[in-house]
């Protein structure tokens, strides 16, 4: 489409951008069927008060569908909270090492993945991920999805702990970047992978669409391959 002026397209862009929410609807309605473990990991992560900051469901599908399409047979995730993507990879055919700080998150998280392939270690990432790599444990997808102020270090320790040719998803890169001073230029998590001969990273935009907030959100995660440790 050719567009007569610039104004015009950023009239037609913003407008798209308004409808997301519709198009958001319109996909979970269409490609999302009912999960009855998934609609329960819900339910009682809202009852035991856990922030609703799950993965939203229809990134969840996402997950399962690259882990799919991978033959994922084994994930590390660095933040489980209530355990909803864990049960899309666990649920994907792979076993899941989850690593969750918090007590009472990690012991909803075990009665919500019960009967699946799952285990849940309790503590810091940064204490946890050192002891898994002097146990010479090797993954095939490493996601991450933790705390912002850490996302370069659980980056580095994810490649020590992908197998050459695995992948690392690194989500919520945007508003840790927005958040840790985007605008001012210099360092960022992107700078950062960028330099790092190890793997092949892509970034990946894209608008969110969440109950707790009015309009949607720029966001966007990391993709990256393992070429070498």
């Amino acid at each position: 489409m050719a567009f007569t002026t610039p104004a015009m397209e950023a009239v037609l862009s913003y407008d798209n951008f308004r409808l997301a929410p519709s198009f958001d609807a319109q996909a979970q309605s269409a490609l999302l069927r009912p999960n009855p473990k998934l609609e329960q990991c819900l339910v009682n992560s809202t009852a035991k008060g856990l922030p609703p900051i799950s993965v939203l469901p229809m990134s969840g599908q996402h997950l399962s569908i690259l882990a799919q399409l991978m033959g994922v047979k084994s994930v590390l995730e660095i933040g489980t909270l209530g355990g909803y993507s864990t049960i899309c990879f666990a649920e994907a055919g792979a076993k899941v090492t989850s690593i969750e700080i918090d007590p009472k998150h990690r012991d909803t998280a075990l009665e919500n993945v019960n009967g699946l392939d799952v285990e849940i270690l309790l503590g810091s990432a940064l204490d946890v991920l050192p002891k898994l790599a002097e146990e010479g444990r090797q993954f095939d997808m490493v996601f991450i999805d933790a705390d912002f102020e850490d996302q370069w270090e659980h980056f580095d320790w994810a490649v020590k702990l992908t197998r050459p040719k695995g992948c690392i998803f690194l989500d919520d890169v945007i508003p840790s970047m927005i958040k840790n001073g985007l605008e001012e230029g210099g360092e960022t998590i992107l700078t950062k992978i960028g330099r790092d001969e190890r793997v092949q990273a892509t970034l990946m935009p894209t608008v969110a669409c969440h109950s707790m907030i009015p309009t949607p959100v720029f966001t966007g995660f990391i993709l990256a391959v393992v070429k070498s440790h």
